[in-house]
């Protein structure tokens, strides 16, 4: 399913909810909750409402998926996340940007084989490049841009096949 921007802002928006804070070994109806958008986004757990190593591995990769810390706790930005199943918060990018996020989309555009420069937070001509390519072949304006659909469409690259 393809967002908008408009939609992408619209449903983070809606998904400030007050969830509570799940960790391994939690129980009930939220990790139950936890468990069915999991399984929503192709991830597997069994949905028993225990919060199990299982589930925390298929957190975690959810987290990584949508370029979150991968540490396995399910706050306000996976809760977030989790109902949108896009990242949330990412900052727009573009040529001149520097920084820890510049190095994400430089990693992840590596991994697919469309950056093969230094992974060096720097967004310079062969990052921006890198990203028009990768926005072509999306589907997407190749404005050299890395905004909400742009971040969208990476973290597809890290989606699950299914269940």
């Amino acid at each position: 399913m393809q967002l908008t921007d408009k939609q992408l802002s619209s449903t983070q928006a809606t998904a400030q909810l007050n969830k509570p804070l799940l960790v391994l070994g939690s129980t009930g109806d939220a990790v139950i909750e936890l468990q069915k958008l999991l399984n929503h986004w192709g991830y597997c757990p069994v949905v028993d409402g225990i919060f199990a190593p299982a589930t925390l591995e298929f957190v975690k990769a959810f987290q990584r998926r949508v370029f979150l810390t991968a540490d396995g706790i399910v706050g306000n930005l996976t809760w977030q996340a989790l109902y949108t199943g896009a990242p949330i918060n990412m900052p727009v990018l573009q040529r001149g940007s520097k920084g820890q996020a510049v190095m994400t989309v430089q990693e992840t555009l590596q991994i697919i084989g469309q950056y093969t420069g230094l992974i060096d937070g720097d967004f310079g001509p062969m990052t921006d490049s890198a990203v028009r390519s990768f926005q072509a072949n999306a589907g997407l304006v190749a404005d050299g841009i890395v905004g909400s659909r742009t971040w969208y469409a990476l973290s597809k690259i890290f989606a699950p096949t299914g269940c």
